[in-house]
């Protein structure tokens, strides 16, 4: 036999005037229920499309026969295990089989039938049929049977969406109808239609073939919600979810649960919350529960009655013939009361007549300190009052003595005993110390006089300019070795000029340039073709300059094409700053070209600085300006630099005009850092 699924065939695609289609696929059908081979079957027309219809419908009798074998065998013995043989027909078999297993499942758990598994269309046909019909017993139902689970032929081939039933019309699962169609199925709404069979309280629900119902209220504490929809008391002792103590036993009631206690009282005692017993006073509970003249004696779980015995007060005593009482002389007992005072005896009582200082107190019966302090508070003493036994006693607070009349205080002059390093000042009640210039008291004891370090102050680094000594109650300043000398304040470091004084060693050859903290000797010798203007000083100030212009020979046009018209030399002497918070000035190079003017408007003039040499650190930069409408170059030192350091800025200022450079001056300032910062 040929394995393969039944193919879909068109309709009225051929037609043979002696065979119809019909007829060759009854005949198909009966050779299949014959089991004869299909693939060759003896043609009843010649017509190809009756072969092939006469083929189809032979297999599918045969696949029919073999699912059918399949959903039987999975209804019987509830596996496919039997079924291993993988030829053709038993593959069939087991899958008909595996397919009404799921069926039969979803069936059991009480999920949808017509599920959303994509398993093929075979497979998901018997799977719906099982599953609705899987309350029968081991019965091939209708629409499982040959010729109408898989697909039913007709006069035209068609298909069913559920079942097909036998005499070539279509069928739908429970809970669902046919569609006009005849082929189609829809699901019925059995909550629409009031077939539902919910309970009051209860929701109806439509799902797909079926309906559910869903309480519209919960169960409640102490309920539980089952599986038929119904509330369940919980019992909460089984569960091991109550919280009775190890003394108490759960016991389950609806909807809760009580703790019962384990142990009984016997008679006389009563059982509290937690299971103890707890003992009845009858003597309390009951009224008059003893005859006339007998006193009730309550008794662990009982009581017990007793005759009336005559009981005195404090103060008496019974009579020798036990029938009064009488009086108690307290001041002749054998007890001493009333010790070291004088004893009054009272009916029923005793007072005590007490010595002066003293009372008598009626709770304790006892003669009692007065406690002048207490009782006249600031009118006994002037300052402290220290009660004795039976009187008190004056003293005074610290700085202060006791007068002659022993109430009053005086003021005690603490500096008599020299309490103080230095110096001590008397004050009323007290004392105090103070110190000398360059000290201070001490923290300890308020007494002694420590040396202040001024150099250890926080503004100590800013007492001297270089270094701070300190002495005993004041301090001294001192300057470098050498360069330095200390000012007439005593604090100040100024700069010694070499130049001046002549304690340089420069030739005579040479300018003497004072430095901070030094000098240097400089000489200066100008470029060839240069030549210098003005005189050289045997003393370089600040503000000097050697300038050296150009002067070219006849027929030189090197010196005339070179753009350098003057090479300058100035000085300046900078300190380390030690805190450096912006950019300071140092250098003014002032030019003659005006920064606006008739001229300046026509483009005709313009200067340029720049820093070719010499920049340590990036340390300097330059910046033009305008002042008095004229030029200016500006050289700052926008970084710290720490001396001693020395080095030659060279720089340049080039004239523009409208043609390009017209030539630059060549400035070289010598720069010297000293190491310190004054």
């Amino acid at each position: 036999m040929k394995c393969g699924l039944m193919l879909d065939v068109l309709r009225n695609l051929c037609q043979t005037p002696l065979v119809s289609l019909e007829d060759c696929c009854k005949d198909g059908q009966k050779r299949g229920t014959d089991n004869e081979d299909c693939a060759s079957l003896p043609l009843i027309s010649p017509s190809t499309m009756c072969r092939i219809v006469q083929e189809q419908c032979c297999v599918t009798v045969l696949e029919d026969t073999m699912c059918t074998t399949g959903i039987n065998v999975a209804k019987d013995q509830g596996v496919c295990d039997s079924l291993f043989a993988n030829t053709c027909e038993t593959k069939t078999t087991k899958m008909c089989c595996d397919c009404c297993l799921v069926g039969k499942a979803a069936q059991e758990q009480g999920l949808p039938c017509d599920h959303s598994l994509s398993m093929g269309y075979q497979c998901g046909l018997v799977s719906r049929a099982c599953c609705v019909h899987g309350d029968s017993d081991n019965q091939t139902q209708p629409g499982i049977t040959s010729g109408g689970l898989l697909t039913c032929f007709g006069g035209l081939l068609g298909k069913c969406a559920h079942v097909c039933e036998g005499n070539n019309t279509c069928a739908c699962f429970k809970g669902h109808k046919l569609k006009p169609d005849g082929r189609s199925c829809e699901d019925i709404n059995e909550c629409l239609l009031g077939v539902s069979n919910c309970r009051a309280g209860e929701r109806c629900i439509n799902t797909e073939g079926s309906f559910r119902c869903q309480r519209e209220v919960s169960c409640g504490t102490g309920y539980e919600l089952t599986d038929t929809n119904n509330c369940k008391d919980i019992n909460e002792c089984e569960a091991g979810i109550h919280n009775c103590g190890p003394e108490l036993e759960c016991q389950n009631t609806q909807g809760s649960f009580r703790c019962v206690p384990k142990v009984k009282c016997g008679p006389g005692y009563l059982q509290d919350a937690l299971g103890s017993c707890i003992d009845i006073n009858e003597c309390v509970i009951q009224t008059s529960p003893c005859l006339r003249g007998q006193v009730c004696v309550n008794t662990a779980g009982s009581y017990t009655c007793r005759a009336n015995v005559l009981n005195c007060g404090r103060g008496y005593h019974l009579s020798d013939d036990g029938t009064r009482c009488v009086d108690v002389d307290e001041c002749k007992g054998p007890e001493k009361v009333c010790e070291g005072h004088g004893c009054v005896n009272q009916l029923g009582s005793y007072r005590c007549e007490c010595e002066t200082g003293y009372s008598f107190n009626s709770i304790t019966r006892l003669c009692e300190d007065i406690n002048e302090c207490r009782h006249y508070p600031g009118r006994l003493c002037a300052h402290k009052c220290e009660n004795i036994l039976g009187s008190y006693q004056c003293s005074c607070t610290t700085g202060f003595k006791l007068a002659a009349d022993g109430r009053n205080c005086d003021d005690l002059n603490e500096c008599e005993s020299n309490p103080c390093s230095q110096e001590c000042a008397n004050v009323y009640g007290s004392y105090q110390c103070y110190c000398r210039r360059g000290y201070q008291l001490s923290d300890i004891d308020g007494m002694t006089c420590e040396d202040i370090d001024e150099c250890a102050l926080p503004t100590g680094g800013h007492i001297c300019s270089y270094r701070c000594h300190n002495t005993p109650g004041s301090f001294h300043c001192s300057c470098p070795v050498s360069g330095y000398t200390l000012a007439v304040n005593g604090r100040s470091c100024q700069d010694i000029d070499e130049c001046v004084t002549g304690t340089h060693t420069c030739g005579e050859n040479q300018s003497c340039f004072n430095v901070q903290g030094g000098f240097r000797c400089l000489s200066f010798e100008c470029p060839n073709n240069y030549r210098r203007v003005g005189e050289t000083a045997a003393r370089l100030e600040r503000s000097d300059t050697i300038r050296c212009m150009k002067s070219c020979q006849p027929n030189d046009i090197a010196c005339v094409l070179d753009p350098t018209h003057s090479v300058s030399h100035t000085f300046i002497s900078l300190p380390t700053f030690r805190e450096f918070t912006r950019p300071e000035e140092i250098v003014f190079l002032r030019t003659t070209v005006p920064a606006y003017g008739s001229y300046h408007h026509l483009g005709s003039y313009d200067v340029k600085f720049d820093i070719l040499e010499g920049n340590l650190e990036n340390a300097f930069d330059i910046v033009k300006r305008v002042e008095n409408g004229l030029y200016v170059g500006v050289v700052r030192q926008v970084k710290p630099l720490i001396g001693p350091v020395t080095t030659v800025l060279k720089l340049s200022m080039r004239n523009l005009t409208t043609q390009g450079d017209s030539g630059q001056n060549v400035i070289n300032v010598h720069v010297f850092v000293s190491e310190f910062w004054f």
